[in-house]
């Protein structure tokens, strides 16, 4: 709860996509038998392109306008004055999975528009999310040019690769973390101490259950044949541990391979059956609250999830940057 004189600060949320980020930012929701404290902030503002993911976004939110629009042609006069921004903007272009996709293309440019925003509304600060290729990807010079870009704008800029699995999250999943502080505030911004680095939640928190009885979630025995027959040099049957945490899972949930990269379960070794993960199971994953709803098809909801930021994981970032700032 918050109480007393905590100053609120309102919130500008740009890539919303279903809302993770808003989520954890905004907190007063429970995950894993945990109540996480409602945080002093107000989304005012939130866009996305994809109106599949704002459906989903305005079945869980309420109170600050909802948009759905293409950011690069969203007049940064139309956004109301606020606090903060935060933007996770898209990172198929800097992922290690595609090294070879051009980081220059328009998703990859996609930060200038939240520079853009940062530099004309000039919030007290900003936090940006992307995947871990990010900061290394051309040599790090990708990394460079997006940081530069915003101190530009006006800000000290703060780094950190941050581990979901070490802020409460059942999945290793490692996400580049961009805290911005305006220069004029005065003070270091240093990010949260990391609190189950040395005893990680277990994907267990997340599938309750095994074996399940809806078997499209199986896959077939031609599909194992083909991961039995498939090239030596691809990864094969990634199938998780239930005492550890999930390998990443990502927007291909809804087509995910036994020849491929995405997490899977082993159900029953003898007789190699496998299955991958329920909606509900890849939303745990990620850190959502079961109460947290999610519109339109499976396929939907997979990609929705997949592109999200874990809600636990930045609620950790957002408490902290919401001490440090009560101070200024």
């Amino acid at each position: 709860m918050i109480e007393g004189d905590v100053k609120m600060y309102k919130v500008v949320s740009l890539f919303c996509g279903c809302g993770g980020a808003d989520q954890g930012c905004l907190g007063n929701f429970t995950y894993n038998n945990r109540h996480y404290d409602k945080l002093p902030y107000e989304v005012i503002y939130a866009v996305d392109i994809d109106q599949k993911a704002i459906n989903t976004y305005n079945k869980n939110f309420d109170g600050g306008e909802v948009v759905c629009a293409d950011i690069c042609r969203v007049d940064e006069k139309l956004i109301p004055d606020c606090d903060i921004v935060l933007g996770g903007f898209p990172c198929q272009s800097f992922s290690t999975v595609n090294p070879t996709k051009d980081p220059f293309d328009a998703r990859g440019n996609l930060y200038k528009e939240m520079v853009r925003i940062v530099a004309a509304k000039q919030p007290k600060a900003f936090v940006a999310e992307n995947v871990k290729g990010f900061m290394t990807l051309k040599g790090g010079m990708i990394f460079q040019r997006v940081k530069s870009a915003f101190e530009e704008a006006g800000y000290r800029v703060y780094t950190k690769l941050i581990n979901a699995s070490h802020y409460g999250v059942p999945q290793r999943r490692e996400r580049c973390i961009l805290v911005g502080i305006r220069k004029d505030i005065k003070g270091k911004f240093v990010f949260p101490d990391e609190v189950t680095k040395d005893n990680p939640v277990p994907l267990s928190v997340a599938v309750t259950e095994l074996a399940i009885a809806d078997q499209k979630y199986y896959f077939s025995k031609r599909a194992v044949e083909g991961m039995k027959n498939a090239k030596p040099n691809m990864k094969r049957g990634l199938w998780q541990r239930l005492d550890e945490p999930c390998l990443t899972v990502t927007s291909h949930l809804a087509k995910v391979s036994l020849n491929s990269r995405d997490p899977v379960l082993l159900v029953d070794p003898d007789n190699e059956l496998y299955r991958r993960f329920t909606p509900r199971e890849a939303a745990r994953i990620q850190s959502f609250p079961d109460e947290f709803e999610f519109a339109g098809s499976e396929g939907d909801a997979y990609r929705q999830i997949g592109n999200a930021i874990a809600p636990v994981m930045f609620w950790y970032i957002s408490k902290q940057l919401s001490i440090f700032l009560q101070d200024k």
